[in-house]
């Protein structure tokens, strides 16, 4: 029997699930090195070198304007093909033109403007803004929190392979929980009629589901934000509930920002913007911040800090003493 070749794309799609890379950041990944390919007349990249990658990264700087974080992610996508995929040790050569790194601002909203944004939210895209203040989460962290995540005795969510792969703890606010366990009584009401459907089923990180098979049914294992409808796996025809869609919340919160009459440029991750700097306003240490937030270094909680350039905590204009 003759073996079928591997494509490369399948093998660095399977290198990246094996190292438990985000789906994400596969995608992100998958996506460059197609983009690499065409760029050199769909070269296969082992007839590519170095000088290649350059003027690859290049381009993207030069003519189509990408941001450096944007390019050291098209950079990282080719050297972990070569080198991980490929097995080809490649090094950079010099001559690339690097994108240029801006540092902006964190867009904020003030403590009024987030009360108008949630009056005009309800139901669970109301919770799930509630705890992307309240407790500094990024919204997809936020839709993939499942029941076991949550302790409403202590406070706390316990955050599992957040970004980069890291666990942290953060608080639960108290003016949450009541409508939260009000929101989880309703969810576990739909996941016991699911479950008399034979459906009820949720993916499992990882190879749990082989190591667990039952657990994909637990109550413990649903997402708290679930979604509306049930997605059926065509490979064992199982009836699947994944969480709730990002994008339903990103309209919702876009329209809720509308009607406010807000004019900043706020979306989903202006809520944990506004968590960390409201923290500062109120005086709580920037190290803390930094744990609430699953920073790995300080220096990037420290963008939050243009608030002691505020109010009280900072200099007075000349112009406010005339």
């Amino acid at each position: 029997m003759v073996r079928q070749k591997v494509k490369l794309l399948d093998q660095l799609r399977r290198a990246l699930r094996v190292r438990r890379y985000s789906q994400r950041t596969q995608d992100a990944y998958v996506g460059w090195v197609r983009r690499y390919v065409l760029f050199h007349g769909k070269r296969h990249p082992n007839e590519l070198d170095g000088a290649h990658i350059a003027e690859f990264l290049t381009s993207l700087a030069e003519e189509e304007r990408v941001s450096a974080s944007t390019q050291s992610q098209a950079a990282s996508a080719l050297l972990f093909l070569y080198r991980t995929v490929l097995g080809i040790d490649i090094s950079m050569v010099d001559g690339v033109v690097r994108a240029k790194l801006s540092r902006r601002i964190p867009v904020v909203l003030t403590r009024a403007e987030v009360r108008a944004v949630l009056e005009r939210l309800k139901g669970a895209k109301r919770l799930v803004v509630m705890l992307l203040y309240g407790s500094g989460l990024r919204l997809l962290e936020c839709l993939r929190l499942r029941v076991k995540d949550l302790d409403l005795e202590r406070g706390e969510i316990r955050l599992r392979q957040g970004k980069g792969g890291k666990d942290r703890i953060t608080m639960l606010p108290a003016a949450v929980e009541p409508a939260l366990a009000e929101h989880l009584a309703a969810v576990r009401e739909q996941h016991l009629r699911d479950l008399k459907r034979g459906a009820g089923f949720v993916e499992l990180p990882d190879a749990l589901e082989r190591k667990y098979p039952g657990a994909s049914r637990e109550w413990a294992w649903q997402y708290v934000f679930p979604a509306s409808r049930l997605w059926t796996d065509p490979g064992s025809g199982r009836r699947y509930r994944r969480h709730l869609h990002e994008s339903a919340v990103q309209r919702a919160v876009k329209e809720a920002v509308r009607r406010a009459g807000i004019t900043k440029h706020a979306t989903c991750h202006t809520f944990r913007h506004s968590f960390a700097t409201h923290l500062l306003e109120d005086g709580y240490d920037i190290r803390t911040v930094q744990e609430l937030l699953g920073h790995g270094d300080v220096r990037t909680t420290m963008i939050y800090t243009h608030v002691l350039n505020r109010g009280g905590y900072g200099v007075r204009s000349p112009a406010d003493a005339l």
